[in-house]
Order: structure tokens, then C-alpha cells, then sequence
């Protein structure tokens, strides 16, 4: 059949095929020779390409040709697909020929009416080791798949239809993609780490997404949408920094879920006949949601934003008009003196819309003038030294492709001013520095696997560099380009994820007595600047991920995943005229216990916008900050999201060093640092203390301390669980006295009547420990499950946080427990599930609400029982039963942390950063400021009027007006 009859055919069908999308411009114009790539070609496989035969069994096969990592390059050809294909971890699908090649679903394809899960390709975590059981979704280790040059085309009558599932984590990307959707449900679905240069046309939405698959912000950029039926994107906890949008002519540009907290950037926008809100919020006065714009020319565009839950709305301000900048969220001004969830705007009207901002993405050259590196005598095959054939390459020729492989230096490859290095997979193409490399030994300065002079435009992108463990002297990629450069796609190589090519995959934590024994992976300097975008760096070996000095050029940092490293991960220090966009840190428990993520020096004029600070569940060692500030100004951080759902997240998010004033708000919408003087903390009238009451600190020198609990005297009592021991807080001696060594790890206390102390410990499967505290040497119980059933007139110690989610919050607060350890003389008990009592881990950690809580509390049926969500933010009072069983979930306050107690008026105490106190109504009434963290919070004393704070490495005390409540001390 014809070009022209298959043309006239597929539009007939109603597969409508526009010569608009045909003609959509091809990156990839020429085929690019790759000896270790798949090609779907006729020769290779039972491919057709003529938009009548159904190719989905052949392209299948292709990609899972490709394996474990690499390229399958797809020539121009219309592909009809009939069923869902599967795209492996690390497998890229590259379009090329003079127009992109596209991939359509004919009108009305069975199974594509209804349901959910209809996708055309599903980017997978991996093969599925159960027959008959379908592949994996994407996860926190799906890295380097990507989708590029490639077109999707949805017919009619598809309602249920979606071109792509790419649920991914780092260093995966799609790009330069159009979707004709017609009433398909979406383009993309449940997206990760950076989508770029896509163009969704129809559909029910562009992209409709929840959280990447490692939970970090993600990128879109430079993507235009038009003719949605529902909204341009659709996001439930997406975390988005959506850059130089265009978006005409739908009802919603985006909606973000009710109820659901989210991080939503917008900036360099241009918004045309919108028909409903803009924007639509939920989640309206937590601290979780924050939304900001910047510079968002629109052109009727009658409501900027419309409230969820009040119903509110933000017009327009008039029929054309830029918005300099819209806020909803925390806004913590002065450090943090004051901090009040607030809406803001800044907008004026215009005559005529201003011309959209141009991308700071340079192009790449013509495919056609690239010079393919194997022709020059580089081999690329890990054993030969390339650096000699790399170097003559890079002085003979402009534009330099590399294909697949291993490429083995010996010294610094300098580039040219104008030097543009290609690969297609920073995982497989990778240039390689060996262990012991002769010129990168001993004491000096630091040099460079790669580097570029000063004020060049270079770009490189698809490459990874590696250099190894025992190079003291490396730094990976030295950068002095300008203003106008691009490093795109590249992986500094080394700890988690370190693919190298010919090579199994490489342990994750490498060569230990090297860590932190190189310079940086990246370091930008002298003049440098430029574009950095999807980047990944996590070397333990390097002393930082990035390191920015001496520049005031212009830089812009996208979707950077910086993590894994000893002492630090970013650094800027003299630097200015940078932003930030999607950059996330991570902290491991064995490489980073002690690394400052973000350290920012002698610097200025610098943004961050969605940024996100983690550290990873096993962590247990406490760190003071995710960021330290020093002699800087006109620093702007937008959408900062700081957790850990470990029990030690970071203490404080920013810290001024200059100003001697920390942040500890983990969320936050607007924080400016501006360097000038700041405004004194607002005094409290402290309508809960006592007269002249002041915080004291009591002891210090623990490691983690909490699960503090008062026996019937009021004496302290609280665990160090990683020490492994317990301690009380002697009055009469004025000291913490250690009680008991436990070599199970103490967690959480209580007390039954008797004075029996009940230990909640760490090791073995659900151990629950009793002894008499106050009889020297006296015999440590071990107290078994036993069956659950009502227990009236007992006293149930029940967890008073968790760290999840609002659904699984209200879901696991209020499920039933499998089993209670009764207190030896029967007076107590702490209900306890499955995850407990069997040992079960997460990542290696035990989770159980009954260790991962900072306090058991005691519960009264009958009575009302607050825990506080750490996660949302969210603190929420439920009812008691008999069983220890928690019911009638009621939210109390926006406020949420570590630790809840009340006093005998039923005022709360919500550990949030501070200790925070609000009315039996919810109302906000006072705050305690605490020199440390506060992490768990008891009544106690003689006569229950003094509250004792554990604050990690500390005890603090201080006297209140009110005692504690009678029985939830």
C-alpha cells in the first residue's frame, strides 16, 4: 500500500492523522550508529510501520531486546499498537528520521473503553518473577528509561486511554513528544523526574499525576497544552516546578486534589482562554500546601485561583494581565518571627500580553554534522586509554557522538569553546577515570575528567562520568562555560544506582575508606554558568554533589537529585544570580548521618523552588539542619518540603549562621533570607506558664532520647533506644540517672499501678519488657502477646504520632490491634499489631506505630485521645474504646509533630518544631520556644505542673500553670 492510501485509510478510520503532527519536528533526523543499540527495523523484526498492521507484538520484542539498559532506536513510521507494551528499567526508546516516528491506537481498540490502567506503554520497575503475574510499576529504583522523538496518537471512542505510565525516578525523562489525545484520559500518567518539550493536544487531561516513585518534585518544562476537556494537568501530591508552560483553552490549568497537600511552582507562564479557575487548591490551611507563581502572563483568564474546602476565589485583574507573583501557603518572614498561612498577590494589567520567555535549553546541533567518535579511533570498549583519540576528536571536529560504551581516560579531556559532546545514556555511555589513575594521585590541586574554558557555550549531555574510588586528586566535571551552555543528562558516577557498562551492576556503597576522599563531582567556577539539568549525583566518594564558587554569571539548575554523600551535597560560595528548580537531597543512614545538604556561603540573589531535603527511613542519628546560611543575602526559597519518615529528621530546615536564628518549620511556601537586620521574635503572653517561667535545660550528652513517661509521683523516665538505656530525672540530685541498661532497645515507656515500668523495645520480634524501677537489680519480665478483648477500668498506652498519609492515618489510627501486652499486675496494656509482634521491616527498618511513635500516652475509654500525623501536619482527636481501639476520627488542629500532651483544661501540646498549645477548640494560644527539637512531651512532677521536654541530645523542663491531665500524663 501507498504513503497516500495509507494517509487516506488512517484518516478514514478516525485514527486522525494531522499533518501537523506528521510534520512535528524530528530531533533525531538522521539514524545514528550505535553497535551495542536495538533497531526496530524489518530486518530485526516482524515490524511493519504502515499504520495498518498491528506492530505492538514487534516492538515489544525490541524492547525486550534492549534488556537491562540501553537504547532501542525506532525509525519514522506510523505504529499501530493494540494492547499495552512494557518498557524495562533503563531502556530509552529514541525516534529518528527526518519526521518522528508515531505510535497510534485505532479508533475504538478493544479494551481501551473503561476501566483504569489502559496505557499504551508502561514504563516498568521490572519483570514480573511470578508467571502470569503482570510486570512491576515503576519504583524508587527505576532509573536512566526515557522516551524521546517520539509521537502518540490516540483515536476515537478511547475514553479509558493513556499514551504513557512513566511512574520513574532519577535520570528518566520524555521529550520532544506530541499527543493528539481526542477524549483520551490522558497523555501521561503517574509521571517522575522531568518531562520536557511535550505537546498535548485534547484529551481529558495532559497529565494527570501523583507523586514520583521516590516522592521527589518533579519537572515540566518547556510543554504546551491545549483543548483539555477537564484540566491541563492534574496533580495529587505531584510535587510539580512546571517552567514556560503554555496552556490555551481548557477549563483548569491545575487542579490539585482536595484534601491532599501538594508543591506547586509555576513560572515564565502564558495562560489563554481559561475558561474556570487557573488553579484549583486544596488543602487550604496546612502548612503541606504551598503554590506559588511567578510571571504569568494571562489572557482571559477571569479566576486566578479557586479554594477547595472555603470556596474562595482569586480574579483576575482584568481581561489581559501578568502576575508578578501569586503565594498560598506558610509565609515565614524575619526567619521565621512570624508565620502565618497567607494568600498573596502581585498582578497588573497589560494592553497586550508580553512575548513568552524564550527556553534556556540550547538546541543541539544538526544530527547531520555530528561526527560519530568510533570513526576517530576511539573505542569506547573500557580496556583501551581513549584519552589521546578523545582529544584529537575534540580538536578536529565541533560535535562529537558517542555511542554506548566504556570509555577509558588517563587525564583531564579539556573541550573547546564551542565543543558539543552527545551520548543517549549517561548509564552506558560513560567516560571512565580507573582506580589509581597516575595523574590523579597524591596530595594537590583538583583535577578534572572533564572540563571546559571559561565563558565557552559548550553543551554535553547522555553522558555519565566515573571516577572510581582512589583518585584523591578527581573532580569530575570542572565548569567555566557561560551564560548560553548545557550539561543535560548526566550522571556523576559512583554509589547508589552506578551502572557500568560491560559490568554488573556495582555494589552501593563502594570503597569505604575512600569516601569522602575526592573533590567535587561538579564544580562550577570561575564565571561559570549555564543550564544543569537532570542531573544525578551521589558519590560518597566525592566531598560534595556540586560545588558552585566565584561566579555571578547566570545559572539554572533543573530537576538535580543530589544525594549519598558524606559531608556535604550542594555548595555555593560566592556565587550569585542562580535558581533552583525540582533539586532534591537525600541523606543515607550509612554514607550521610553527618552531611549538610545545602550549605550556601558569601552568596546572593539565589532562588530555590521546590525543593525537597530527606532522609531516609534507617537513619538514626539526629543532624541540626538540611540548610546553613552564612554573610548571604536575597536568598528566596519557595515550596521547601523537609522530612524524614524516620524518627530524626532534620532538627531545623534553614539555619542563619550570621544571624544565629534557625527555621524549624519543615514546611514552608515563602522564606526570604534577605542578609539585612531582622525584627525580635514577637513575645508571648505564655498563657500556659507559669509566672516568671522560664525553659530550663536539665540535662544533655544523649544521643536520641524520648518515650518519656512519669511514674505515680511524677518522677521522669524516657528511653536513649540507640544507647540502650533508661534514664529518670532525679529532682532531689538534679541529674538523669541511668536506670537500666536494655540491650533490646529501649523505645517507648509506661507504667501500670503498681509502679511496673513497661518497655517497648526495638529488637526481636514484639518485645515488651516490665521491671519494678524503683527495686534495685529487680527481674526484667518479657511480657507475651495475648488476645485482645475489652479491658474496662484498665488504662491503654497508645501512640500519640504516626508518619503517613491522611488515608492510612485514619486507616491504621482505627483498625484494631491483633494483640495487647498486659501489664504484670493487670492495670495496663499496649495494643500492638501484626508489623509488631512478627518483626516486620520496611526498608530494613521496623515501623510498627508502637516504635515509630516519640511517646505511648495513656488512653481512657470514653475519653478523647490526640495523635498527631508528623507527616500532614495534621493533628486529629478520636474516641477510646475498651480494646484500646481508636474511633471517631474529628480533626483538631493544622498543626502536627512529633508528640501530643494535654494539661487538666484541655489545652494541647503539639511537639512541632516549638511546643505548640492550642484550646480545647483548635485555636492556636501560645508557643515554648525550645533551644533544641522538642521530640516527646510529659506532665509530671509533685503536683504535675512541670512539663518535661526531650529535645534529642537534652531534657528541658519548664513550670505551668496547669497540671497535666489526670490521666494522660
Amino acid at each position: 500500500m501507498g504513503r497516500t492510501s495509507v494517509l487516506a485509510w488512517s484518516f478514514l478510520a478516525g485514527i486522525l492523522v494531522s499533518s501537523g503532527l506528521l510534520k512535528a519536528a524530528s530531533i533525531y533526523t538522521t539514524r545514528l550508529d550505535d553497535p551495542a543499540a536495538v533497531y526496530l527495523t524489518p530486518e530485526s523484526f516482524p515490524v511493519r510501520g504502515d499504520g495498518i498492521a498491528d506492530d505492538s507484538d514487534a516492538v515489544q520484542q525490541a524492547i525486550d531486546k534492549v534488556g537491562g539498559g540501553g537504547i532501542l532506536f525506532v525509525p519514522k513510521g506510523i505504529y499501530r499498537l493494540t494492547k499495552t507494551l512494557y518498557v524495562w528499567p533503563g531502556v530509552r526508546l529514541i525516534g529518528y528520521g527526518d519526521t518522528r516516528p508515531l505510535f497510534t491506537l485505532r479508533e475504538n481498540t478493544p479494551g481501551f473503553q473503561e476501566g483504569t490502567g489502559k496505557y499504551l506503554f508502561f514504563f516498568s520497575g521490572g519483570r514480573s518473577r511470578n508467571a502470569g503475574s503482570p510486570p512491576a510499576d515503576g519504583n524508587p529504583g527505576t532509573f536512566y528509561s526515557a522516551m524521546s522523538n517520539i509521537d502518540i496518537e490516540i483515536g476515537p471512542r478511547n475514553p479509558a486511554a493513556v499514551g504513557i505510565r512513566f511512574h520513574v525516578a532519577q535520570h528518566c525523562y520524555l521529550s520532544h513528544m506530541d499527543f493528539r489525545l481526542g477524549p483520551a484520559r490522558a497523555g501521561i500518567e503517574d509521571i517522575g523526574n522531568e518531562v520536557e518539550d511535550l505537546h498535548f493536544h485534547g484529551g481529558q487531561y495532559g497529565i494527570a499525576t501523583k507523586r514520583s516513585a521516590p516522592g521527589w518534585p518533579i519537572l515540566v518544562i518547556d510543554c504546551t497544552f491545549e483543548g483539555q476537556s477537564q484540566a491541563a494537568i492534574a496533580s495529587d501530591e505531584g510535587g510539580l516546578a512546571i517552567v514556560r508552560p503554555r496552556v490555551t483553552n481548557v477549563p483548569t490549568v491545575v487542579s490539585l486534589a482536595p484534601e491532599k497537600a501538594d508543591q506547586l511552582w509555576i513560572s515564565d507562564a502564558r495562560l489563554e482562554n481559561i475558561s474556570g479557575p487557573a488553579l484549583t487548591i486544596g488543602n487550604e490551611n496546612n502548612a503541606r500546601t504551598q503554590v506559588n507563581l511567578q510571571n504569568v502572563a494571562c489572557k482571559n483568564v477571569p479566576i486566578l485561583a479557586s479554594f477547595r474546602e472555603s470556596g474562595k476565589t482569586v480574579p483576575g485583574t482584568g481581561s489581559a494581565y501578568v502576575v508578578e507573583q501569586f503565594s498560598h501557603g506558610l509565609h515565614l518572614l524575619d526567619l521565621g518571627s512570624t508565620r502565618q498561612i497567607e494568600t498573596t498577590l502581585q498582578a497588573h494589567e497589560v494592553t497586550a500580553l508580553p512575548s513568552p520567555v524564550a527556553s534556556d535549553i540550547p538546541a543541539l546541533p544538526d544530527p547531520a554534522t555530528w561526527v560519530n567518535v568510533r570513526t576517530l579511533g576511539v573505542t569506547g570498549d573500557g580496556k583501551t586509554d581513549d584519552t589521546t583519540a578523545l582529544k584529537k576528536a575534540i580538536a578536529e571536529h565541533r560535535t562529537l557522538y558517542l555511542p554506548m560504551g566504556l570509555y577509558r581516560v588517563s587525564d583531564t579531556v579539556a573541550l573547546r569553546p564551542d565543543t558539543v559532546l552527545i551520548g543517549l545514556h549517561p548509564s552506558a555511555t560513560v567516560i571512565n577515570l580507573p582506580d589509581n589513575t597516575p595523574a590523579f594521585q597524591g596530595e594537590g590541586e583538583p583535577k578534572a575528567v572533564v572540563e571546559t574554558p571559561k565563558g565557552s557555550t559548550n553543551t554535553v549531555t547522555g553522558i555519565g562520568v566515573y571516577t572510581n574510588a582512589i583518585n584523591p586528586r578527581a573532580v569530575g566535571v570542572k565548569w567555566m562555560a557561560g551564560a548560553d551552555s548545557l550539561l543535560n543528562d548526566v550522571r556523576l558516577l559512583g554509589g547508589h544506582g552506578t551502572r557500568i557498562p560491560g559490568q554488573q551492576r556495582g555494589g552501593n556503597l563502594g570503597n569505604r575508606d575512600a569516601w569522602d576522599s575526592q573533590y567535587a563531582s561538579l564544580w562550577v567556577t570561575d564565571a561559570g554558568g549555564g543550564t544543569f539539568k537532570d542531573i544525578w549525583t551521589p558519590n560518597p566518594h566525592a566531598k560534595s554533589g556540586m560545588l558552585i564558587t566565584d561566579t555571578s554569571t547566570s545559572g539554572r539548575v533543573y530537576a538535580m537529585s543530589l544525594e549519598h554523600h558524606v559531608s556535604n551535597e550542594m555548595i555555593l560560595r560566592n556565587a550569585s544570580n542562580w535558581r533552583f528548580y525540582a533539586v532534591q537531597f537525600e541523606e543515607e543512614r550509612e554514607e550521610g548521618p553527618k552531611a549538610l545538604p545545602l550549605e550556601i556561603d558569601r552568596s546572593s540573589h539565589l532562588l530555590f523552588a521546590n525543593t525537597f531535603f530527606y532522609r531516609v527511613i534507617s537513619c538514626f542519628v539526629p543532624f541540626p539542619h538540611a540548610t546553613k546560611v552564612s554573610e548571604s543575602r536575597d536568598i528566596r526559597f519557595r515550596n521547601v518540603h523537609c522530612y524524614s519518615n524516620s524518627k530524626v529528621s532534620f532538627d531545623s530546615t534553614v539555619f542563619d549562621a550570621t544571624a544565629g536564628r534557625e527555621v524549624r518549620d519543615p514546611e514552608f511556601a515563602v522564606l526570604d533570607v534577605t542578609g539585612g537586620s531582622l525584627s525580635a521574635r514577637p513575645k508571648s503572653a505564655f498563657t500556659v506558664l507559669a509566672g516568671g517561667a522560664k525553659v530550663e535545660k536539665l540535662a544533655d550528652g544523649f544521643l536520641n532520647i524520648a518515650g518519656a513517661a512519669v511514674d505515680a509521683e511524677g518522677m521522669l523516665y524516657f528511653a536513649d533506644a540507640r544507647e540502650k538505656r533508661v534514664y529518670r530525672w532525679s529532682t532531689q540530685q538534679r541529674k538523669a540517672e541511668l536506670v537500666r541498661e536494655i540491650e533490646q532497645q529501649p523505645v517507648n515507656l509506661a507504667f501500670d499501678k503498681t509502679g511496673n515500668l513497661l518497655v517497648v523495645a526495638y529488637s526481636g520480634n514484639g518485645t515488651v519488657l516490665a521491671f519494678r524501677p524503683d527495686v534495685k537489680d529487680s527481674e526484667t519480665v518479657a511480657l507475651a502477646s495475648q488476645a485482645v478483648t475489652p479491658r474496662p477500668g484498665t488504662t491503654a498506652f497508645l501512640p500519640v504520632n504516626r508518619w503517613m498519609g491522611d488515608a492510612e492515618f485514619l486507616r491504621d489510627s482505627t483498625t484494631p490491634k491483633p494483640s495487647h501486652y498486659v501489664s504484670p499486675d493487670g492495670t495496663a496494656f499496649i495494643p500492638a499489631g501484626q508489623d509488631f509482634t512478627s518483626g516486620a521491616t520496611m526498608w530494613g527498618t521496623k515501623m510498627a506505630d508502637v516504635l515509630r511513635a516519640f511517646r505511648l500516652a495513656p488512653a481512657v475509654a470514653g475519653q478523647a485521645f490526640y495523635v498527631s500525623n508528623e507527616h500532614e501536619l495534621k493533628t486529629w482527636s478520636f474516641k477510646v474504646g475498651e480494646d484500646g481501639t481508636l474511633s471517631d476520627p474529628k480533626l483538631f488542629a493544622n498543626e502536627g509533630g512529633e508528640c501530643v500532651a494535654t494539661d487538666d483544661q484541655g489545652n494541647v501540646y503539639i511537639a512541632a518544631g516549638q511546643v505548640r498549645v492550642f484550646n480545647p477548640a483548635g485555636k492556636p494560644i501560645d508557643t515554648i520556644e525550645v533551644p533544641q527539637r522538642p521530640t516527646s512531651l510529659v506532665f509530671g512532677g509533685p503536683d504535675h505542673k512541670t512539663l518535661f521536654i526531650t529535645a534529642r541530645s537534652s531534657l528541658y523542663s519548664v513550670q505551668t500553670r496547669f497540671a497535666g491531665a489526670a490521666l494522660t500524663r
